[in-house]
């Protein structure tokens, strides 16, 4: 196995890492207090390519992989995790789309997403149903030739920014009568009729990621806007979740070392006891345990990334990465806060929003709990999950 970045990923890597530091970090603490998505700051991350990291050069991409953007993100998640995932689940619907949809959603959508001058949204969970998507009701009728979609969408990344252009939408498409729910995925351009993003949530983290319900009232759509074939989008979404995997378990990834960087910083400069508290056994235990944890992490993103890569990934390696990356994120912030003491609690201190920002990531895109039957099932356990 080669452990080692070749020169073209380092650069990439060096490049978003200096953005992030000189660009992102200064702004971070209040981008986080005003809790408003950043549209010129994502623009000049567009700029510099990361945007287009792992799209098809005929979109404008540069036609790389999953594992430069797992490169790109954790650079990015190390400063500001908000930023990070409000890119990635754009890029994930990107791909969602550049994988499934037609060619004319592709001309007509993804140039502008692929350029970073237009941001989009994967839309699932409704406010009664996340990871059972037997259990979601936003229903769309065929009349006329046209599809008419009824229903709200929670928690949904990136659907009511400035720069938002459509939301890839699962919709329950069987009749009512049916014993069994089929769903349709459909692309949802924002100004449609009948279809409007709510006020933004108040959030305890990633406060500057745009995130609302949607409403979907008597909501016109063509067939051409339906992504696939009708009743065959519970697949494409699922696929779809299981990239934003990676790419989560990327943004705790960097979140943690990001931590981790925090706190051996601290240690060094916080003076107590006649030196700098660095010198502390416990201390030094707090922060060696950190850098097992952010090490152990990185093993099992950057596997599951190149994995998926090479079209290997399984079931298991997504769901070990999700699971372990998402839950030493907060680990490692808690961490960093009790390194930090009493400066620890407050709001403007990085490690504070650090905490608040990860604890969604142990929820989203599949709770931990969802992962760890994930694992037991690809195990070969027999477990109580359809």
């Amino acid at each position: 196995m080669n452990f080692l970045l070749d020169d073209d990923q380092k650069k990439l890597q060096s490049t978003v890492e200096e953005f992030a530091r000189e660009r992102i970090a200064p702004v971070a603490e209040k981008l986080d207090r005003d809790g408003v998505f950043p549209t010129s700051l994502f623009h000049e991350l567009a700029d510099i390519g990361v945007t287009s990291i792992p799209f098809s050069e005929e979109w404008g991409g540069m036609g790389l992989g999953t594992f430069e953007m797992v490169l790109a993100l954790e650079q990015i998640a190390r400063v500001d995790q908000s930023l990070a995932v409000s890119t990635m689940v754009s890029v994930a619907t990107g791909l969602t789309l550049g994988r499934f949809g037609s060619d004319a959603q592709k001309q007509k959508y993804l140039p502008d997403i692929v350029a970073g001058k237009k941001i989009c949204a994967i839309a699932g969970t409704e406010p009664n149903a996340g990871s059972d998507t037997a259990g979601f009701t936003t229903r769309g009728r065929l009349v006329d030739g046209i599809w008419r979609i009824n229903g709200e969408k929670a928690y949904i990344t990136n659907a009511g920014t400035d720069i938002s252009s459509f939301a890839l939408v699962l919709v329950v498409t069987s009749p009512p009568e049916a014993p069994k729910k089929s769903f349709s995925l459909f692309l949802v351009p924002n100004g449609t009729r009948g279809y409007k993003p709510g006020e933004k949530y108040r959030k305890m983290g990633w406060r500057s990621s745009d995130t609302r319900p949607l409403y979907f009232d008597d909501c016109e759509l063509g067939p051409d806007n339906v992504v696939g074939e009708v009743d065959k989008g519970r697949l494409l979404l699922h696929k779809g979740y299981q990239q934003a995997r990676v790419f989560l378990s990327t943004c705790s990834l960097g979140l943690a070392q990001g931590s981790l960087d925090l706190a051996v910083s601290y240690a060094k400069e916080r003076r107590a006891f006649g030196g700098s508290i660095g010198k502390l056994q416990l201390i030094q235990k707090m922060i060696a345990d950190m850098a097992v944890k952010v090490e152990t992490a990185r093993m099992v993103v950057y596997k599951a990334a190149w994995l998926s890569d090479q079209g290997l990934a399984t079931g298991k390696d997504l769901a070990i990465a999700k699971y372990y990356a998402t839950e030493i994120g907060s680990e490692c912030a808690n961490l960093a806060i009790q390194v930090h003491g009493g400066w620890g609690f407050m709001d403007d201190c990085p490690a504070s929003r650090y905490l608040r920002d990860n604890r969604v990531c142990t929820i989203g895109d599949g709770s931990s709990q969802i992962q760890t039957l994930l694992i037991a099932r690809e195990l070969g356990l027999d477990v109580s999950f359809a």
